[in-house]
């Protein structure tokens, strides 16, 4: 049963950093494509970044250059993937959620099957 709990969101002032975390259960970090959605009220879920299960990242436009992604899956103890983000502007506010699945397209919210339930950032 796989299930994903994100945490490390909350209130920070612009250009400020966050981690953001997503805890895993179910099945390995490294053998699914993960990613970072989220969501502003009234709009779509964009992908933010994603990393495929070769290792290979991805990153929105928008997330180039200040926000990285990583896994880790040490010792085959911790099953984390994180989100460390950078240079926060307001416009990065937003509910951000972590996916995984075994064969989604990198950015693409419409493919993944799990979801974590998602927690909140704040830029003010």
């Amino acid at each position: 049963h796989v299930q994903l709990v994100e945490s490390g969101g909350g209130s920070v002032q612009p250009g400020g950093s966050l981690t953001l975390s997503c805890v895993a259960s179910g099945y390995t970090v490294n053998d699914y494509c993960m990613g970072w959605f989220r969501q502003e009220p009234g709009k779509e879920r964009e992908g933010v970044a994603a990393v495929d299960s070769d290792g290979s990242i991805y990153y929105s436009n928008d997330a180039k250059g200040r926000f990285t992604i990583s896994r880790d899956n040490a010792d085959n103890r911790k099953n984390v993937m994180y989100l460390h983000m950078n240079g926060l502007k307001p416009e990065d506010t937003a509910v951000y959620y972590c996916a995984a699945d075994r064969t989604a397209i990198p950015l693409s919210q419409r493919t993944y099957q799990y979801w974590g339930q998602g927690t909140q950032v704040t830029v003010s």
